[in-house]
């Protein structure tokens, strides 16, 4: 049995996870306090094979019963069970504007006051210790439901056995930092082709971008140095069980240089191997 535990801040795309995860084959179950969770685990042992895979939604609905889920998960895991968790994440401005669109109340609400910003200050704190140990992070302020989906497919699809999953993005500063990244890198140091008018209105997943970049002897030597970089850190990384890895590059625009980089890695990665998938967050943003 695989059991996926989600949490994470309310108002993040909980339910929408819990749909793609239930169309893919899962027995989902919402608002479960985590102290049910040991005992649900051995029901579905017992099922002889019924019942493979398990997604259950737990956070802050369920008052302190949610201190105790990461006992819960230590436990489980300790009985051999395969258990991950996907922790969804928001920025505060945008789960103030869902809950003003939405007309819903926050489950602290009456504990605030009806104080949203309040709630969602209290709530972050409260669910810090879980963010912090989760497998899978996706933070959903800029998904459509669509791509949240696209998200969770590639995460959780066929993926019954844990092996690395490695997401090369690219971004720009200007547009603000990448919030998923386990590793960022600046390549603001290089060339920039924005200043090439000819080039300007091109991008890295160009040839004639991405060899602009590439003839400096610095940019040749950077992405040699990052290559061995991340050859040395991901065997560490599968060996603390990471399943997900996140690798972004920035540039100030997110169109040049970061993307250049991110498909060169994505390359190298592909060759070696690994399951990529490719990012540019801010490629067809205007300037």
């Amino acid at each position: 049995m695989n059991l996926v535990v989600v949490t994470g801040m309310s108002g993040s795309g909980k339910s929408s996870v819990i749909n793609v995860l239930e169309d893919i084959g899962y027995y989902c179950i919402d608002n479960m306090p985590p102290e049910l969770i040991p005992k649900f685990a051995e029901i579905c042992a017992q099922s002889e094979g019924s019942i493979e895979h398990v997604a259950i939604v737990t956070d802050i609905r369920g008052g302190n019963l949610l201190l105790k889920l990461k006992d819960t998960i230590n436990s489980l895991k300790a009985q051999g069970i395969k258990i991950k968790m996907l922790f969804l994440d928001t920025k505060d401005e945008v789960l103030i504007k869902r809950y003003k669109e939405t007309r819903r109340k926050h489950p602290l609400d009456e504990s605030v006051h009806g104080s949203l910003q309040h709630a969602i200050k209290i709530e972050r704190e409260r669910l810090s210790s879980l963010k912090e140990m989760a497998d899978f992070y996706i933070d959903t302020s800029a998904l459509s439901v669509s791509a949240l989906k696209e998200r969770v497919n590639d995460i959780f699809l066929d993926n019954a056995s844990d092996f690395m999953q490695i997401t090369v993005a690219s971004f720009g500063f200007k547009f603000g930092t990448h919030a998923e990244a386990d590793l960022v890198f600046d390549v603001r140091c290089l060339p920039n082709p924005f200043y090439v008018p000819e080039l300007r209105g091109h991008t890295g997943v160009e040839s004639c971008v991405s060899d602009y970049v590439m003839q400096y002897d610095q940019s040749k030597e950077l992405l040699s140095r990052l290559e061995s970089l991340i050859d040395f850190l991901i065997p560490l990384y599968i060996k603390e069980g990471k399943s997900q890895l996140v690798i972004a590059f920035g540039c100030t625009g997110g169109k040049h240089r970061s993307v250049t980089f991110a498909e060169k890695l994505s390359e190298y990665l592909k060759n070696k191997g690994f399951k990529v998938r490719i990012q540019h967050r801010d490629i067809a943003i205007r300037n």
